[in-house]
């Protein structure tokens, strides 16, 4: 039921460039690190560990700026999902297909209202059709989580995802997404939607469904729902 965005993953040599920085210490702060010692790490000529360095920084895998002292690069959020890809591919097949998967409980709250909107747009409802295989009530779930859930979602946004194109139409731009697949209430199956430009922050889940929750489970503000989240892959 769902497929994997292959076009949207890294290519397995900058994958090995990003994984080589992780060890050196690039996930946690921006480090040090000239091309002629990466060359070193990675045990190819400077001008390839350059156009490594270039080729991630274009694709939005790492923040590069450039001292005296050499390159200062530390992973983005999108390069350590980019190397969770490939840590949860393996762990699927190392722990005989078991994917890794989150518990998270949220209070319901009222959003602006934008979600029916966005879903109503026919080019992310087809998307949504043809990835998540199911056709998505036009309405959002908001759910608010409180401060112990946070670093579950954190890890949440790091598992691999369904990506969903932005598209433009003759009046403006919208943006791309990403989607993990749920269990609502260990009943009704969606998914958790991160648009990429949201003025949400990691404490507000964005629930969709085929159907619509509110009234499928009879809820209210400040009622508390559960959702399991697993990897699509």
């Amino acid at each position: 039921m769902h497929r994997k965005d292959t076009d949207k993953r890294i290519k397995p040599f900058l994958w090995f460039t990003l994984f080589e920085l992780l060890k050196l210490g690039a996930s946690f702060g921006g480090i040090k690190i000239s091309t002629t010692e990466l060359s070193h790490s990675l045990r190819c000529s400077q001008q390839s560990a350059s156009r490594h360095l270039k080729l991630l920084h274009d694709s939005g895998l790492i923040s590069k700026s450039v001292s005296s002292e050499g390159s200062i690069v530390k992973i983005t959020e999108k390069g350590l999902r980019a190397l969770n890809e490939v840590y949860f591919d393996l762990g699927k097949l190392l722990e005989e297909g078991e994917a890794e998967k989150f518990i998270l409980e949220g209070e319901v709250f009222s959003g602006f209202f934008e979600g029916a909107y966005y879903l109503c747009q026919g080019d992310y409802r087809d998307q949504i059709l043809e990835k998540l295989g199911f056709d998505p009530y036009p309405g959002t779930l908001n759910l608010k989580l409180n401060e112990s859930e946070l670093e579950k979602r954190r890890r949440v946004e790091l598992m691999p995802a369904i990506y969903l194109r932005g598209f433009k139409d003759e009046e403006r731009a919208f943006g791309s997404a990403h989607c993990y697949p749920v269990v609502i209430n260990e009943e009704v199956e969606g998914a958790l939607i991160v648009a990429e430009r949201t003025t949400y922050d990691l404490s507000v889940m964005e629930i969709i469904s085929p159907v619509y929750l509110r009234g499928h489970f009879g809820l209210e503000d400040g009622d508390r729902v559960k959702v399991s989240i697993s990897s699509p892959i």
